[in-house]
């Protein structure tokens, strides 16, 4: 064995806090990994073990107490302590020597754990037998007979006492030389008896005291032992409970690594078979792709045409092959995993601003048959895909429908597409953060104390963060734009209210995997997100409002802007949190003059305590259209998670109402997934559960997958790890120039706590200086001004009485002058 074992004898004398004993043992955990070393301590009758010396501060993997326990030798090295059957530790050591080191310590603590609690059984004996509550009340009535005691002996005093006193006065008032002796002896003999009496009762006082004062230090010691008792309890219980926390966790993350690899398997299975029938390999130069998403279908498997495109050099021969006798023998199921594959690789094309005109035409496109109701043109150019070579063009089509085939970007990627020589070229961005330190903390020490509080008002360290605020949180609304951009496309307005619908579902994907609680903003903070040259839109955000905390956004994209001001009430219910938002969201199609407003549903992160943090989103939710789309709307049922149903969880489904109020447009799917739509033929039975006949479901949304290593780095996805990314000329205000969340994503957690500390009190500084300049201006009868954004104004909505925070429209100007004279002293 090379295993160094380092044990440590410490006397109990010496020091009571130290353990007893403590080293570098081996344990047996199971036949697939054997023993496994592991950091054992022998400490007050009870021998622990850790994974490292690190985790004696908050996570114990096992403990057994040593006063019942068998202790047993199995050969020079190995030894067996049990309790009996719920725990078994089979330990090896390094040498002979150190297993008997090792019993001889465990015998020696447990006859110690033996001896201590006879001791306590023996001071216990005479009320075993009694319940608490009879044990209260008798423990009640005898210090109250005691105190009845001491009441007497007091009115027994007083009353000696004053006898005593009136003889002593009536043998000072005797004439001792008129009187005779026998009178002087008598009063003398008077003054005795009530001396002797007020000693009497005296001594029997202070007898009382004294038996009361041991009855009460008696009776004070052993409820102070049982508080003692309760309180180890109480954390063993919750080392337990954390420890099964901690274990649920893990059989889930298992669970869904071994899901994983099986949807992979399948993927990878589908992608082989069908797309090994297309080309073949040796006349094709392949190159690295950021997924694996390009799948082949046959046209039969769809009602529309299906093309598969490769367009290659001149150096090149292009070969395409049929596949339609390959896919007919496959099974239903992997014919579904390869649809879904396929409409993700439609959404996967990179995006192209304005193809240039004198490229090649007619070999770089697919053919597209739109399905009934389709209005938008699905022809685009392919090849924007991340190191796609000049000398190969991918190109891919489909006729699931007009609005299934649309042009999505993803963000990131560095050159610019080869299928236009016009393009702007792309900023290289990075694809994620640095990955999460492993800081070890005690969930339940921080929430118990935060039970019924509002969310707003409970300090929260960095470890329960992410390194983006909740401004950046709100930008990433805007990760599926391309939805808007389909949208400010579709001549049928209630088609385009389906697509607004399928972007309003779609801020919520991330949350699936994304529990960490993003930074509050500071009063005053802002963030840009300027991505034009790639996604389309540009966004400023800003943190309008500290009480209540508020924060207002605004986006513009190529055809439409959208602008939410966003706010939140929350309740902590120690299991679960929800948080409600109070806000509503806005987008605008400038040359339809279509507006639609909507507000979002209510989000619960559940397993707040005790478990693995889980977020769903439940809720109905109405978008509704104004301005010259007054009359139509949507109506969207978020469904709850349950454990006891049998259907696909974190459902959506909602329908399209036009002004007569009939249903146009159906919807459907799952806010992590992919959302689906399709047009109503006609409808049937009763109005309160009416039945649809629609054409064919077309999907005009599908989430971008993160990495597969992305919980490394807080389950971020592109656009997240490249919103906190530094930028030069930004407002001296803009959230990634905040101290405290840049810290923590460099994984300096315990100065991003002390600089979260430091800007929380300047916050609450100069609001408290603001309060008292406002008294001062009362106190004078002058009126002082409430606070002003700086980037946003407070407007009456159209058609409304709501005052809503709109932006005035000089940000980008200011930055393109770099004038931040504005922006207030906030980091």
């Amino acid at each position: 064995m090379t295993d160094v074992l380092v044990v440590k004898v410490v006397a109990p004398e010496e020091n009571d806090n130290d353990p007893e004993m403590k080293g570098w043992l081996l344990k047996w955990t199971n036949y697939l990994k054997g023993y496994q070393k592991r950091w054992f301590v022998l400490s007050k009758g009870v021998l622990s073990y850790y994974r490292n010396q690190a985790e004696m501060n908050h996570t114990c993997r096992g403990t057994i107490s040593l006063h019942g326990a068998l202790i047993h030798t199995v050969d020079s090295c190995t030894f067996v302590v049990s309790n009996g059957g719920t725990q078994t530790f089979h330990i090896k050591t390094a040498n002979e020597v150190e297993r008997q080191s090792w019993v001889t310590a465990l015998e020696l603590a447990k006859v110690k754990a033996i001896r201590a609690m006879e001791s306590e059984e023996e001071e216990e004996k005479e009320t075993l037998h009694v319940v608490p509550s009879q044990e209260i009340t008798a423990v009640v009535r005898d210090l109250t007979e005691r105190l009845e005691s001491l009441r007497t002996c007091y009115d027994l005093i007083t009353k000696h006492g004053v006898a005593l006193q009136g003889a002593l006065a009536e043998l000072k008032s005797m004439n001792i030389m008129s009187s005779d002796e026998d009178t002087i002896v008598g009063r003398i003999k008077i003054v005795n008896e009530r001396a002797t009496l007020f000693r009497i009762t005296s001594n029997a006082m202070i007898n009382a005291c004294n038996d009361y004062l041991r009855s009460a230090e008696s009776q004070g010691h052993k409820w102070s032992k049982a508080l003692q008792h309760e309180r180890e309890n109480r954390e063993r219980l919750e080392e337990i409970v954390e420890q099964l926390a901690k274990q649920h966790t893990q059989l889930e993350q298992a669970a869904h690594r071994v899901q994983q690899n099986k949807l992979a398997m399948n993927a990878q299975q589908v992608l082989e078979i069908d797309c090994g029938t297309v080309v073949s390999d040796d006349e094709i130069e392949f190159f690295d792709a950021e997924d694996d998403k390009v799948v082949c279908q046959n046209s039969d498997d769809v009602h529309d045409e299906a093309a598969f495109i490769l367009k290659m050099g001149d150096t090149k021969q292009q070969q395409t092959q049929t596949s339609s006798s390959s896919t007919s023998s496959f099974s239903s199921e992997v014919d579904d995993n390869a649809h879904k594959l396929h409409a993700y690789a439609l959404n996967d094309k990179a995006h192209v601003d304005s193809p240039d005109p004198n490229s090649p035409k007619g070999t770089g496109h697919g053919k597209t048959t739109g399905s009934p109701g389709s209005s938008t043109d699905n022809s685009s150019t392919a090849g924007g895909n991340f190191g796609a070579s000049q000398n190969s063009e991918i190109s891919i089509s489909s006729g699931s429908g007009a609005g299934g085939t649309g042009d999505p970007r993803r963000p990131g990627g560095g050159e610019a597409t080869p299928a236009s020589n016009s393009r702007q070229a792309i900023r290289k961005r990075r694809t994620r953060v640095p990955d999460k330190p492993n800081y070890p903390l005690n969930l339940w020490s921080i929430m118990k104390n935060c039970i019924g509080k509002e969310l707003s008002k409970i300090p929260m360290p960095v470890n329960f963060n992410e390194p983006l605020s909740m401004l950046q949180r709100l930008t990433e609304d805007y990760e599926y734009a391309e939805l808007l951009d389909r949208a400010a496309e579709c001549m049928d307005e209630c088609e385009q209210l389906a697509y607004v619908a399928a972007f309003s579902i779609s801020a919520y994907s991330t949350t699936t995997t994304r529990t960490g609680k993003p930074f509050n903003p500071l009063l005053g903070e802002t963030f840009e997100c300027d991505r034009t040259d790639d996604l389309g839109w540009r966004c400023i955000a800003e943190q309008v409002s500290h009480h209540p905390p508020m924060a207002a956004t605004f986006c513009e994209g190529r055809n439409w802007i959208c602008w939410q001001e966003f706010t939140m009430t929350s309740k902590f219910r120690g299991k679960y949190l929800q948080i409600i938002p109070l806000g509503a969201a806005y987008v605008l199609f400038p040359k339809t003059n279509h507006k639609y407003t909507w507000h979002k549903v209510t989000t619960t992160v559940n397993n707040i305590i005790v478990g693995k943090l889980w977020v769903d989103q439940h809720g109905d939710t109405e978008i509704v259209g104004l301005s010259s789309s007054a009359g139509i709307k949507c109506v969207l049922k978020y469904i709850p998670y349950s454990y006891f149903s049998r259907e696909t969880q974190r459902r959506v489904k909602g329908v399209v109402i036009d002004r007569s109020d009939k249903v146009k447009w159906v919807i459907r799917g799952t806010w992590d997934s992919q959302i689906e739509i399709a047009k109503v033929r006609s409808t049937s039975g009763p109005p309160d559960s009416p039945e649809y006949e629609t054409g064919q479901y077309k999907t005009i949304w599908e989430r971008r997958m993160p990495s597969s290593d992305s919980e490394k780095y807080y389950s971020f996805s592109i656009l997240a790890a490249q919103l906190n990314e530094i930028e030069e000329g930004v407002a001296p205000t803009d959230s990634r120039n905040r101290p405290d969340q840049r810290l923590m994503e460099e994984g300096k957690w315990d100065e991003s706590n002390h600089e979260k500390l430091r800007l929380e009190e300047k916050q609450r500084e100069k609001r408290k200086q603001r309060e008292e300049e406002a008294e001062a201006a009362a106190s004078r009868g002058e009126p002082f001004p409430p606070y002003q954004p700086v980037w946003f104004s407070q407007q009456r909505e159209e058609g409304t009485d709501n005052i809503v925070h709109i932006h005035t429209g000089d940000y980008w100007e200011h930055k393109k002058r770099q004038d931040w004279s504005k922006c207030p002293d906030i980091f």
